[in-house]
């Protein structure tokens, strides 16, 4: 049964650590995927994840990561679902299946809004916000509202995808919020019986995105049947392959390295702020 949608009020989720944004500037280069599978391996490093799903218009993520629990209504707030111990909410919970959100982009920032005011997630230690294409109204409602720690930019190997990656980040550069690093999604297909990397969209684009805007590269993702079965039927690939899967490790270590980078970025801001604070007692009197 679709959940109601109340005015929106105050955050209710004060108790969130840290806020990053996955995202691209266009659509096909699994975004989505990204941010499921991040999650995945952030909870097995003992983090405590959540995930919101900000396609109004094709929201897929329910698919991928299907709900033991489904979202609750608790007054004018919304409790999110419960996946495989990761709390996620979507737009695919206040529309039918199949069914077509048809509706106008005020009506969309206005859904967005009240993901980012009107969720009530608890403790997290990292929610990941999963950005839809471009770089419009949703995509400004969210850089300004929902106090990101900073932001993951995926990209495929092909130029035309470095393109467009490249227009996002100048989004977030123009708004003050910092690039945590680029990953490369589809990077190749290993061919098991040649045991050949076949490079099949091009290859190093997410790298020399990385090199060229100065920001880190946190790795490469293959293009794995497996990961792509795990998103058809919503069974984590974690779970299935533990340490086995390269995948699973390629996630891993970005994992680790967001991690890092994030920590990074939350010390700095505390000295930026001190060192401020320290510098404004010492200014004289006029």
């Amino acid at each position: 049964m679709p959940l109601k949608m109340y005015k929106s009020g105050e955050s209710t989720s004060p108790k969130i650590k840290h806020i990053i944004g996955i995202a691209a500037g266009k659509g096909g280069v699994g975004k989505s995927t990204v941010t499921v599978n991040l999650a995945y391996a952030l909870k097995s490093m003992g983090y405590k994840v959540g995930v919101m799903d900000t396609d109004i218009y094709g929201p897929s993520i329910r698919k991928m990561l299907p709900e033991d629990r489904f979202p609750e209504q608790a007054g004018q707030n919304i409790i999110p679902a419960l996946c495989q111990g990761i709390r996620m909410i979507s737009m695919a919970y206040f529309r039918k299946e199949n069914e077509a959100s048809v509706v106008r982009a005020p009506i969309a920032n206005g859904v967005i809004t009240q993901f980012i005011k009107n969720v009530d997630w608890g403790d997290l230690d990292y929610l990941l916000i999963d950005f839809p294409p471009g770089t419009g109204d949703i995509q400004l409602t969210l850089c300004q509202q929902a106090n990101l720690s900073g932001a993951i930019m995926v990209t495929t190997p092909q130029q035309v995808a470095v393109m467009d990656v490249r227009k996002a980040m100048h989004m977030f550069e123009q708004v003050k919020i910092p690039i945590i690093g680029v990953v490369e999604n589809m990077s190749y297909y290993f061919h098991r019986q040649t045991g050949e990397e076949l490079h099949l969209f091009g290859k190093g684009g997410g790298k020399s995105l990385a090199d060229e805007t100065g920001v880190p590269f946190l790795g490469c993702i293959p293009i794995d049947p497996q990961l792509c079965q795990s998103g058809d039927t919503g069974r984590s690939l974690f779970a299935e392959q533990e340490e086995k899967s390269t995948t699973v490790k390629r996630f891993l270590e970005i994992s680790k390295q967001v991690v890092d980078h994030v920590d990074l970025l939350t010390e700095n801001a505390k000295s930026f702020m001190k060192s401020f604070e320290l510098q404004w007692k010492e200014m004289p009197n006029v």
